[in-house]
């Protein structure tokens, strides 16, 4: 497990990398203008696990806990240790809350992302069947925004009224949309945001359309 002096001189590299002062990285991360987490680094105090995740989610970190990987081209990594916290994957897929993406069939690893145990029963998700993928495009806004984690619970995968699911579409694109079942017109692909019409599945075209599973949490940055 990285020393706290370890995590210090990482977050450091990457600030600078990034042209941020240790007062921006704070504003990101909490949305105070201090520098006081970082320093408290340098002192030689470690980090809890949720601080730590909002320090390297503003610096576009990876915050990792599993196997130790081999991979020098990987984006850096900050490594936890402990029962209380799972690792979900998060999929190199990009889910549109737009007119679509099209994603490859097998998509790769981007890395993974610490959660809680006791959070992720209380919401009824299993870690190992669950993924986070990134939100592209603005028609759920403002709930879902471009660059968004999206959390799917792979188990939640039969369709529910007014619920938001990721899924895939007719032309093989992966969406996020809210479900309305109408029995008339079989799915309608629902959006937040009002300036996106509502898109209706019918016969056998409804049959077509996947469901990857609920969304049940969301992440974003605040800019």
């Amino acid at each position: 497990m990285l020393s706290a002096a370890a995590i210090y001189d990482l977050i450091e590299s990457r600030r600078r990398e990034l042209g941020l002062s240790q007062t921006d990285v704070g504003m990101r991360a909490f949305g105070k203008a201090d520098n006081t987490a970082i320093q408290s680094i340098k002192k030689g105090s470690a980090p809890s696990v949720e601080r730590m995740a909002a320090i390297a989610e503003a610096l576009d970190l990876e915050l990792y806990l599993g196997k130790r990987r081999d991979n020098p081209g990987a984006q850096p990594a900050l490594e936890v240790d402990g029962d209380d916290f799972a690792p979900i994957l998060r999929l190199a897929v990009e889910a549109s809350a737009g007119t679509g993406a099209l994603n490859h069939d097998t998509p790769e690893v981007a890395g993974r992302l610490a959660f809680r145990r006791d959070w992720l029963r209380k919401i009824g998700v299993k870690p190992d069947r669950a993924t986070l993928i990134t939100v592209t495009g603005d028609s759920m806004a403002p709930e879902l925004r471009p660059g968004d984690l999206a959390l799917i619970d792979q188990d939640r995968a039969t369709w529910e009224h007014n619920k938001v699911f990721a899924l895939v579409d007719l032309d093989g694109g992966v969406r996020i949309k809210r479900i309305l079942l109408d029995k008339g017109r079989a799915l309608v692909l629902m959006s937040d945001n009002p300036a996106h019409l509502p898109e209706a599945r019918t016969g056998s075209d409804a049959a077509r359309v996947r469901c990857l599973g609920r969304v049940v949490w969301s992440g974003h940055s605040w800019e």
